[in-house]
């Protein structure tokens, strides 16, 4: 694999330390994006440099999770936030109620979206800002 592919990866699950790690590399010209990622293992990371990148946060990386929040025995709500305590927060301000739980969901979890598949990573590209709720399920039965 190379460090294009992993630097991507990192990119896309939201892996901060990773991706500003190899950020910093790329930056001291220590590695190419065209390297083999075992050369990773054989460069001196500085970490108070990568320290102080994710503080700045220089490569805008927001981790947004899904949660599934259960308004009462059949009814939830999937909300994207970047923690539980965001979820039910913005659960309470929409709904004017606690929810009885509040559970994270893979990213990579599929549901059913007309007739397609899709997974909530995918479904988040439909988004600009967070909290935001991605859909209700209701149980049958």
């Amino acid at each position: 694999m190379l460090v294009k592919e992993l630097y991507e990866i990192s990119l896309r699950d939201e892996e901060s330390f990773v991706a500003h790690c190899i950020y910093h590399l790329l930056m001291e010209g220590k590695i190419s994006l065209e390297d083999e990622i075992s050369k990773l293992d054989s460069v001196q990371v500085d970490h108070q440099k990568v320290a102080e990148l994710i503080r700045k946060n220089v490569l805008g990386i927001h981790k947004v999770r899904i949660y599934s929040l259960k308004m009462n025995r059949k009814e939830f709500y999937f909300i994207f936030a970047s923690g539980p305590e965001e979820a039910i927060q913005f659960f309470i301000e929409i709904f004017k109620q606690s929810p009885l739980n509040c559970h994270e969901y893979p990213l990579e979890f599929e549901l059913e979206r007309g007739k397609e598949f899709v997974n909530f990573r995918e479904m988040r590209k439909d988004f600009e800002r967070f909290p935001a709720i991605a859909g209700r399920f209701e149980r049958v039965g």
